[in-house]
């Protein structure tokens, strides 16, 4: 008879979050780097890239969504910090929203519960730290961040974060990326930090190796006075 083999396992998915434009912008660097990894295989996970809207509401329904969808074993949710000069890996997501502009629908909460009920806070499940290391180790701009503001970016990264807690915890991990603003964005005079599209996209991609890579964090400083 001949030999049985089974059959080869499908790879596992990396979902990859983005978000479209606001503020006035035409474009959304942590979109367009989510694009440039859609599709590629980092290890035994292939990177499934998603466009949030940059809605309150509408864009954790749509991060539900997709995490329906794709059955992820690691979720990375990007968003685009303007005046932050590399990649900066997220400690921690607070329960309110406080919008200074509004969102693209016209929405403004002030002072609002991202999930009425919920902790004050829920912290990343990546390794944080030793992600700023694989950034630093490669001349790329990286550090903890210790706030991911009160706009849709701290909304979808607490939404994230809940709904991993209420699917039981540590099975799946995720957390939240800031990248700079592109060169591109930058008008005459403007002297805000910025950082190319292709150095932006080797940095999320040492970023997700690390991730799935890196079972315990490392145990270095990674804080901030103020």
């Amino acid at each position: 008879m001949p030999a049985h083999h089974p059959a080869p396992q499908p790879p596992r998915t990396l979902l990859l979050t983005g978000f479209e434009p606001f503020g006035g912008e035409s474009v959304n660097p942590s979109w367009l780097v989510a694009q440039a990894l859609h599709g590629q295989q980092l290890g035994d996970a292939v990177v499934q890239a998603v466009c949030l809207p940059c809605v309150f509401g509408q864009a954790a329904d749509a991060l539900r969504a997709a995490m329906r969808r794709h059955r992820p074993l690691l979720v990375v949710a990007l968003g685009q910090a303007a005046g932050r000069e590399g990649l900066t890996v997220e400690r921690v997501a607070i329960n309110v929203d406080d919008a200074r502009i509004a969102d693209n629908a016209g929405r403004r909460p002030i002072d609002v519960a991202v999930r009425a009920g919920g902790p004050a806070a829920y912290f990343s499940t990546l390794p944080i730290k030793a992600m700023v290391a694989a950034l630093n180790e490669h001349g790329i701009a990286g550090s903890v961040s210790q706030t991911a503001g009160t706009f849709v970016c701290n909304h979808v990264f607490y939404a994230l974060m809940h709904l991993l807690k209420r699917r039981g915890g540590t099975a799946v991990r995720g957390g939240f990326v800031h990248v700079p603003l592109l060169p591109g964005q930058l008008l005459p005079g403007d002297t805000r930090p910025s950082l190319p599209l292709a150095v932006q996209v080797q940095g999320v991609r040492l970023l997700l190796q690390t991730a799935l890579a890196t079972q315990h964090d490392l145990r270095a400083s990674g804080g901030a006075v103020s």
